[in-house]
This record gives C-alpha cells, sequence and structure tokens, in this order.
C-alpha cells in the first residue's frame, strides 16, 4: 500500500494506482516521459519554466552482480521484467524469440514458486504473445508450445496439496482464468489460408511485391528453401538487396566493418557479396543463428545495467568526461557491454 506521509519506516518511494494496482514510480518511467530540469542560465521564473524538457527513458534496470559487506541488494524479476518493458517487446519482431526464450526457461523452472506479482507478470506475458500470434498469423508453434508447459504446471500444482495449488486461492483462480484463455486461443488459431476466389495470387503479383515478401524474412535458412519453391524467388533471393538487409537486421555495424576488413573482402572492390559477408559474420558471432536471436539483452559493465542495445541506456559515463573520452577510445558504449543469452538473464535472480 502506498505511504500517504512521510514515516521512518518508508523507503522514500513513490508509489502510482494503476490497473495491475499499486506500482512504484521509478517502475513506470522506463519507455515514459520525464522532465530533465536545466539550472544553468535560469535567472528568472520564465527562464527556468523554458528549461524544462520532457526526455524518453529507455528501459533498463541495474542489477547487483554481487552482495559485500558495504552493499547489499536484491534483484526482484518483476521488477526487472517491468523496467525492461518485456510485455510490449513480445510485439517487437527481433525480440519475439528472445521473450519466448524466457518464458519457457522460466517455466521449466516452475512458476508457482516466483512471488505473485511475478507469476502475474509472466502469464500477462503469455497472453500478450497469445495475442500477437493470433494477430500476427506467425509462430503458432511457439504459442502452443507455452500452452503445454502451463497445463503441464497446472497438474503438477493439483497434485501438491489435497488437489489444490499451493498459495492464494484468489490469485490462483485469476491464473486459471487466465491460462483457460490462452489455452483457448492456442487451440482456436488457425493458419488462414487466402480464399481461392481471391486475386491476385502470390505467382501474379510483380516483382516488387515478391521482394518487399522476401525482406520480411529474418531467417537465411527459409530464404533458401523460398528459393526452391519458386522460380522467380530463387531469383530475387539472388540479389545483393536481400542478402544486405538480412545482414543488417542481425548483426551491427561495427561487426560487419570487422568482417569486411579482412583481406577477402577487401578485394571484392566496390562490388560485394552480401550472402558470403552474412554467412562469414554467422559463422564469426554466431549469437543469431545459434539462438535465434535477434537482439539480445546487454549487460553494461560501467553501471551493472540491463539494456537493450538498440535503445541504450542512461549510462554513469554521462556523468564524467574523463572516463566518457577513454570510453570512447575503447570503441563506445557497447564495447563494454555484454550479451545477456536467457539463460544468463535468469541467473541474476533467485529462483
Amino acid at each position: 500500500m502506498a505511504f500517504i506521509s512521510k514515516d521512518f519506516r518508508s523507503p522514500g518511494e513513490t508509489w502510482i494506482k494503476t490497473d495491475g494496482g499499486w506500482e512504484r514510480s521509478k517502475v513506470l518511467e522506463c519507455g515514459g516521459k520525464r522532465k530533465r530540469h536545466h539550472s544553468e542560465g535560469s535567472s528568472s521564473y520564465q527562464d527556468s519554466d523554458s528549461s524544462e524538457e520532457e526526455v524518453v527513458m529507455p528501459p533498463h534496470y541495474h542489477i547487483t552482480i554481487r552482495c559485500t559487506r558495504e552493499i547489499a541488494g536484491f534483484n526482484g524479476l518483476s521488477e526487472a521484467v517491468k523496467r525492461l518493458d518485456f510485455r510490449r517487446s513480445v510485439r517487437d519482431r527481433k525480440r519475439f524469440h528472445y521473450i519466448c526464450a524466457f518464458l519457457l526457461l522460466v517455466s521449466n523452472k516452475g512458476i508457482a514458486s516466483l512471488p505473485g506479482s511475478a507469476q502475474r507478470q509472466l502469464l500477462q506475458m503469455v497472453e500478450e504473445v497469445a495475442s500477437h500470434v493470433n494477430d500476427s498469423q506467425q509462430h503458432p508453434n511457439v504459442l502452443r508450445g507455452l500452452a503445454l508447459k502451463l497445463e503441464h504446471i497446472v497438474s503438477q500444482e493439483n497434485q501438491k496439496c489435497w488437489g489444490k495449488p499451493l498459495g492464494s486461492t484468489y490469485l490462483w483462480k485469476e491464473h486459471m482464468a487466465t491460462i483457460k484463455r490462452i489455452q483457448r486461443v492456442a487451440s482456436q488459431i488457425e493458419i488462414r489460408e487466402p480464399d481461392p476466389e481471391a486475386k491476385p495470387k502470390l505467382h501474379e503479383l510483380p516483382e516488387e511485391c515478391v521482394r518487399e515478401i522476401i525482406l520480411c524474412i529474418a531467417d537465411h535458412r527459409d530464404l533458401e528453401s523460398a528459393a526452391e519453391a519458386w522460380e522467380t524467388m530463387a531469383k530475387l533471393v539472388s540479389e545483393q538487396r536481400i542478402w544486405r538487409e538480412l545482414t543488417r537486421f542481425h548483426f551491427n555495424q561495427r561487426q560487419i566493418h570487422t568482417i569486411l576488413d579482412l583481406d577477402k573482402f577487401k578485394q571484392m572492390g566496390e562490388i560485394k557479396d552480401w550472402k558470403q559477408i552474412y554467412h562469414q559474420l554467422r559463422r564469426t558471432y554466431g549469437v543469431n543463428d545459434d539462438y535465434q536471436f535477434a537482439e539480445v539483452l546487454a549487460l553494461c559493465r560501467s553501471c551493472c545495467c540491463l539494456f537493450w542495445p538498440s535503445d541504450g541506456h542512461p549510462c554513469i559515463v554521462d556523468q564524467s568526461p574523463d572516463y566518457k573520452q577513454r570510453l570512447e577510445e575503447a570503441g563506445g558504449q557497447l564495447a563494454l557491454a555484454q550479451p545477456v543469452p536467457p539463460a544468463q538473464f535468469l541467473k541474476y535472480f533467485s529462483l
């Protein structure tokens, strides 16, 4: 419950009432706007008003790597999921597989052993996955796997204590209603085939439209299968633009420039074989090919902060010009960040 007045027992947090209950404002600030004040040059009341600007706070979460005698910290899974904006990230095609892999790992460890708020958050994420799969007509196998895992968890919990799950009865009634909705969507979802009388057919589309469809494919194996299915697709898949866009989708500019600096690629000149470059990047880094994650959470070694690389995070180096200069010489902010796969992410919490 929120503290109405100042109290010496209060942790000093500001609480806001939301649709899901009371939540701390520092958890809700990620992904939202907040005012930043500039005290320099504000000699009058009007100047102070004009010195305020709204900035977007990217999703991030500061973690405690290890506890010492001076620093004792605790990493909460529920707070981390909220601050990293996992629920809305389900609809990001770069982060979808990462979120689903995280949900499968948590399900294997047992959702029932988590706090009630974390249970509610995870089930809401699975429900968001069901809604996204139903809307996009993609990845139905992932949703069915999560639905089967939830069914297995419910059957296990019903065998623990006189045929009823341990914990709050009201909370489990809410969980069961959510699980039933997820299973209903998973059982009813079907990939809708086009109407036989609908026009135009795929083979009747111009090459420009087929090319845009191929550009949405994020797996090189799907591209190779599409090339074997139709002669027109085979010709389009062989274009350099397709493999260039696939390379830029999976790898950042630093990785691409590192490969392009190799002697065998320098000899190509201005005309690059992007298919060969993509496979060289895949063999060198291997993250996207091994784990099928187009984007992975990163851990900043400077401030122990988890964040999405595409969004960045408010780093401590911004407050130290000297340290920032040394960091730029070392290669920038991401040079001091390490990728965090789902299994490593769960190790930061006591599950």
